[in-house]
């Protein structure tokens, strides 16, 4: 699956999972911006502008749903598709984590086939852009 040029933040206060997911994401040609909590990543939003977000439900200081619920206030970032990502799988953690306003979650430990496709499903129109803009 070739995603170049799409530019994916993954929030995750594990190193493991953020490097495993940075290692999936730029086999496929993404450009992978890395986060260890939901400060962080705010900081680091404004500067890099990625296409999609993943972020861990779990992180100390402030959690999945607060920064995502952050990222969809924001007027500019409100249509940028925000993945959670947790290893809780029960109905109440989906539909909280819908309230906060993300696109999917996405159950870990992933794979690198559901990790691409997610990235895949919510940026289609980004790849299509991209395409056309290439092409002109």
């Amino acid at each position: 699956m070739n995603l170049s040029g799409i530019k994916v933040m993954v929030i995750d206060d594990s190193n493991t999972i953020r490097r495993s997911a940075e290692i999936f994401l730029a086999q496929a040609g993404c450009q992978v911006v890395l986060a260890e909590d939901g400060f962080d990543a705010l900081s680091k939003i404004a500067d890099h502008a990625p296409d999609l977000i993943f972020v861990d439900i779990m992180m100390p200081r402030l959690d999945g749903y607060q920064t995502c619920a952050l990222i969809k206030k924001n007027a500019r970032l409100k249509s940028t598709p925000v993945i959670m990502l947790s290893s809780k799988d029960g109905l109440f953690d989906r539909a909280r984590g819908r309230l906060a306003g993300s696109d999917e979650y996405l159950t870990k430990p992933f794979t690198k086939e559901s990790l691409l496709r997610s990235v895949a499903a919510h940026t289609a129109h980004t790849q299509a852009a991209r395409q056309t803009t290439a092409n002109d």
